[in-house]
């Protein structure tokens, strides 16, 4: 939040809850492009108390464009004197200068949006797809609000990234063998197996501001918060590991991907359910890079669904995802309207159902 007075001195303000830990804000004046007056606050705990005096005052000079580590700098230099006797728990100097960084980019938080919940009915794979980019069109263009939509599907498909190459991800005999539909996505990111019913797999499309202040990394933990907390819920111990994995104490449940424009993001996620891993590695080429760089034997111990760590129907989790988003975020519950099915279609035809676009990377 930003707001200006005559003398052209910009008061921003950015609150940043910790992942695991405490809340750090931050409030700044600014002017001719640097950072005039400081004041950080939270529930962290931070002695000596004269550590605490001296963190504000740091920041004071800084530019309005200054990066995390620049930024992180001044606050090390700053706490130097007091290493001997620092105690400090709740969040960290980096998680100050993003709490920084995002007042300066007139962030919004989560909860500041008017988000709408759609579950969807069971959908063609390639048409979920299609809606991804249709509905994050439709937000950069102000024609649709802040939406978190819960896919549906029954096919069997190999969803790959836009990036990945057909034939180095995908087993052709597999593929005719088990009746694979073969999707390309909009993001980047690896190839995924969707059974009917083996995955759960959710999108949000919000404005780029909601994510102004944070790298890529920071990115993704911070729009999926809310998924861990409902995973809690079910007994799973989940957290994020850089880039874009989720995993628990049992092993990795899913993974996330992003597609963002001048003005708005796509942030999706796939978390197993109860994948048949032996028609995965049919389908999906897993090579021995892929599974060394997670240290495990095998393609198989890869996949550890939600089923096994919580025992409960897929069905149930999901009804705890859109339960915890409407809770956190004061959300709605709604529907796509029919233009926007038509328009998901149609980009269906003109673009995810040909063989240009399938085979965009042979």
């Amino acid at each position: 939040m930003t707001t200006s007075d005559s003398s052209g001195t910009r008061q921003h303000h950015a609150e940043y809850k910790v992942p695991g830990g405490k809340l750090v804000v931050a409030d700044l004046e600014t002017a001719n492009g640097e950072i005039t007056a400081a004041k950080i606050s939270g529930d962290f705990f931070l002695d000596p108390e004269d550590a605490f005096d001296a963190l504000a005052p740091s920041l004071v000079g800084a530019s309005v464009m200054a990066k995390a580590e620049d930024l992180t700098g001044r606050l090390e230099a700053a706490l130097r004197p007091f290493e001997a006797d620092l105690d400090l728990h709740g969040m960290s100097l980096a998680d100050v200068a993003v709490v920084v960084r995002r007042a300066l980019a007139d962030a919004r938080e989560m909860a500041d949006l008017d988000w709408e919940v759609v579950h969807t009915p069971v959908l063609p794979t390639r048409l979920n797809v299609a809606l991804d980019e249709y509905l994050l069109r439709e937000v950069e263009a102000g024609r649709r609000g802040p939406t978190l939509r819960i896919w549906e599907w029954e096919d069997r498909a190999a969803v790959i990234g836009a990036f990945q190459s057909y034939v180095n991800e995908l087993d052709p005999d597999g593929v005719e063998r088990h009746g694979v539909e073969v999707v390309r996505r909009i993001t980047g990111g690896g190839a995924m197996f969707m059974e009917g019913g083996n995955c759960i797999t959710y999108s949000l499309y919000a404005p780029i501001d909601i994510v102004a202040g944070l790298d890529y990394t920071e990115s993704y933990a911070y729009l999926d918060r809310w998924v861990i907390e409902a995973l809690a819920q079910h007994g799973v111990d989940a957290w994020y590991v850089p880039i874009n994995d989720i995993t628990s104490s049992k092993g990795k449940i899913g993974g996330a991907a992003q597609k963002r424009t001048r003005t708005a993001v796509l942030h999706h996620a796939t978390l197993s359910y109860d994948i048949d891993a032996d028609m995965m590695t049919d389908v999906l080429r897993i090579g021995k890079a892929k599974i060394s760089d997670k240290g495990i034997a095998s393609a198989k111990k890869r996949v550890d669904p939600v089923r096994s760590q919580t025992g409960a129907p897929r069905a149930q989790i999901i009804e705890t995802f859109i339960d915890t988003f409407v809770r956190r975020y004061g959300a709605r519950v709604g529907e796509l309207s029919a233009e926007e099915m038509a328009g998901a279609q149609e980009l269906v035809d003109r673009k995810f159902a040909t063989e240009k676009w399938i085979h965009r990377v042979p």
